[in-house]
């Protein structure tokens, strides 16, 4: 879920690139000159660049090849959001695939919970709220938690869970 929220914001992008693109093609015609998009170090326009970095932000910074570093690198440099929202799904895959104990999961989550909240980010808040309302279920996914954690956690979420809904 954390990637399509991710994917939702390049597309945003994406986009917008496509609408200004077209609004300075129309300008061209207007006024009989040329249109001669920027071109990017890479050879890329920006529509290019969104559009060829679908993959790179499934990824891995570890596992992108030569271009796909420098795709990325001129994505993040272009569009600070991206590189925010790139860094939030990562955060979450490196919890699944990195803690092994239940106390430190929740921990983990919690603090990317917070680091979503900080972020405004629409897509990410319904992550969020999806891993708060069935977080009994996805700790089952690290191993053994005391069950007084559990109930205090519990009502901690119920307490973010309030006020994500009082925000809007």
């Amino acid at each position: 879920m954390a990637s399509e929220a991710l994917q939702e914001i390049r597309i945003k992008y994406r986009w917008q690139a496509i609408d200004t693109e077209n609004e300075a093609i129309e300008q061209a015609k207007a006024t009989q000159t040329e249109y001669q998009p920027e071109v990017l170090s890479n050879g890329d326009t920006l529509k290019q660049l969104l559009a060829r970095s679908r993959y790179v932000l499934y990824k891995k910074a570890s596992d992108w090849t030569e271009s796909q570093k420098q795709r990325a690198e001129l994505i993040f440099e272009h569009y600070a959001d991206l590189k925010k929202a790139y860094e939030l799904t990562m955060a979450l895959s490196h919890i699944f695939e990195n803690t092994t104990d239940k106390l430190y999961g929740l921990a983990r989550l919690a603090k990317w919970h917070e680091k979503v909240r900080q972020s405004g980010f629409k897509a990410f808040n319904t992550v969020a709220r999806s891993i708060q309302n069935h977080y009994e279920t996805i700790l089952n996914y690290f191993p053994m938690l005391l069950p007084s954690l559990l109930t205090v956690r519990r009502t901690v979420l119920k307490s973010k869970h309030s006020e994500l809904n009082s925000e809007g």
